[in-house]
């Protein structure tokens, strides 16, 4: 008897010993894959990145991982999101343009379905044979089909904004007419919660009830938390308005001032570098502004700022539970925005028939009073010049292949992969997610699937340059709504009409000018041209296919009763207004 007990007591703990092992092997192999993507936020609007808003979580996800100082998306959000979830480029993707404005000469052609098609997979789909739960809240904006929604696209569960936006108390359109705002939950149309549920807070809620209720023990999962916030209508819970009554009332300068200020101590920009500011001498600065605009200015960047203050807040409820469960160091965390801030107010909205863009609708619908800016009901943007400000130091905003539109702020966290502390200097651009998922997970992409053959991946794993390993060059290539951008090496070209632009190549050295101030095509002609020749490399290989402009979102910039245009917008207002 005595010698069975003495085998037993040894053989117990050898057993336990043995499955703790192949627990923490099995963990190891199959980590949890978490993506956060804030909507429409600047590259200058969190703590690491030098903002005065405080976000702690933010912040702690940076000092446990790297910062990614030079990460690149597209320049809207869908465009963004298709690239994200698939390693392809978006004209591969089906999203060549924002579904909304896919023109005459692009309907039909692959690429340009308007929706994830098939010659792609996403993240879920591909973790789903390797016994993954996927979930998604937050905004989709990739197709609402049968064959597009994320339930058709491997999320086993989903609660998501279908469209680009929606009011963030009660899911109210964004625009008028015929642009509605409706949710899907796991496949089906709904509606959003009758108790006006502020939107972070609810797609925070709901995605960590996934992550609760909705899995096996022990089971891994993909999260896709994708908030709305901070997009317009700029809204925020009161508890977050209160907070930040009596800040901005000095207006643009010192903030950005500071904020830079802040980023070379960071190390996020190199010392020396100055603000590009192309807005300067084209709007009224802050000493022009009447007392009530000063006001009107003040509030939006107050109800921005509780955005983002409340967003931090909910990703510190994720990363909490992920503490709770004992699943945080297992699990790779990426925060990113999906493109940079947005610029566009009503004015600069609507169609090219719109003489006034939607003003009249904003005013007519909404009440936009000092007391209610921010608060249900209303419709408040952020505007050029607060736009400018988040992209401190870099030029331009959201919509625009300028490195305000397209650089944006990132970091990632994963403990046994990623040193904590560290700037990451390397690009690093959205394409590199579902590479560096596949690789971290020991995942295979099929070559086909459901029938249909796949595009190869365009993005590659970013893991080698946490090993302290280089990749060799590469091109990047964007083209959106006929604006063009082909950065390689240290170098960057750019193609866009004026006002943006110059009508022509400009070329950028992007280490020595990392706010892109001086144009030096006139004086490298050669390297332009090879760039420019590169980029027609990429516009065949991913299918760009080129229309003329017939919209003015993105390309009307107002700023009260001051307005820019693109050529081509002028030239269509102006046929408009003489029919």
């Amino acid at each position: 008897m005595k010698i069975k007990k003495i085998i037993w007591a040894l053989f117990v703990p050898a057993m336990l010993s043995a499955c703790s092992t192949t627990d923490t092997q099995k963990r190891a192999e199959s980590p949890n894959i978490l993506v956060i993507v804030a909507d429409d936020l600047g590259f200058s609007d969190t703590q690491p990145f030098g903002s005065e808003i405080p976000t702690p979580n933010i912040n702690q996800l940076a000092e446990d991982g790297a910062v990614l100082s030079n990460f690149y998306t597209g320049p809207t959000c869908s465009v963004t999101r298709s690239m994200l979830l698939t390693g392809n480029d978006n004209h591969q993707a089906g999203l060549g343009t924002m579904s909304v404005y896919t023109q005459p000469e692009q309907k039909g052609k692959v690429g340009y379905e308007g929706y994830l098609n098939s010659h792609v997979m996403t993240i879920a789909e591909v973790l789903k044979d390797k016994g993954y739960a996927s979930f998604v809240t937050g905004k989709w904006h990739l197709g609402a089909n049968e064959n597009s929604n994320p339930k058709a696209r491997g999320f086993d569960r989903s609660f998501t904004l279908m469209p680009g936006g929606a009011g963030h108390f009660d899911g109210s359109h964004l625009l008028p007419g015929k642009y509605r705002s409706f949710f899907f939950e796991d496949g089906k149309e709904t509606k959003w919660p009758a108790n006006s549920a502020f939107s972070s807070d609810f797609y925070t809620d709901t995605f960590i009830s996934y992550l609760k209720n909705d899995r096996k023990k022990g089971q891994p999962f993909f999260g896709y938390l994708a908030f709305t916030a901070p997009h317009w209508p700029l809204q925020a819970p009161d508890e977050y308005l209160e907070k930040y009554r009596g800040h901005y009332q000095d207006g643009y300068e010192p903030v950005r001032k500071q904020r830079l200020a802040r980023m070379i101590e960071k190390g996020i920009m190199p010392a020396g570098t100055e603000p590009n500011n192309p807005l300067v001498g084209v709007f009224d600065g802050w000493d022009k502004l009447t007392p009530q605009q000063k006001q009107e200015q003040t509030k939006a960047m107050q109800i921005y700022a509780a955005m983002i203050d409340n967003l931090d807040h909910n990703i510190g409820k994720v990363i909490q539970y992920l503490k709770d469960t004992g699943e945080l160091d297992n699990t790779l965390i990426l925060f990113m925005s999906d493109n940079g801030a947005e610029a566009s107010t009503p004015e600069s909205l609507g169609t090219t028939e719109d003489k006034n863009g939607i003003r009249e609708w904003v005013d007519a619908e909404h009440d936009n009073s000092l007391e209610n800016m921010g608060r249900k009901g209303s419709y408040v943007t952020l505007g050029p010049q607060w736009a400018q400000v988040a992209s401190t130091p870099l030029p331009y905003f959201k919509s625009l292949l300028s490195e305000g539109g397209i650089h944006t702020p990132a970091i990632i966290r994963y403990p046994s992969k990623i040193k904590a502390g560290q700037i990451q200097r390397d690009m690093i651009h959205v394409i590199d997610f579902m590479p560096t998922v596949l690789e971290l997970t020991g995942t295979q992409r099929p070559t086909s699937y459901k029938g249909t053959p796949l595009l190869p991946l365009e993005g590659r794993s970013i893991l080698p340059l946490f090993n302290g390993q280089k990749l060799p060059e590469r091109s990047i290539g964007w083209e959106f709504n006929t604006r063009r951008a082909l950065y390689q090496g240290d170098w960057a070209a750019l193609h866009q009409t004026p006002p943006y632009g110059t009508g022509s190549w400009e070329l950028y050295n992007h280490k020595t000018d990392p706010a892109h101030r001086n144009n030096l095509a006139a004086r490298y002609p050669q390297q332009t041209q090879a760039l420019a020749a590169e980029w027609d490399r990429y516009a065949r290989r991913v299918g760009v296919v080129e229309a003329p402009v017939r919209y003015r979102y993105g390309q009307m910039s107002c700023f009260y009763t001051q307005c820019i245009q693109s050529e081509a917008l002028k030239k269509l207002t102006e046929r408009a207004a003489n029919k």
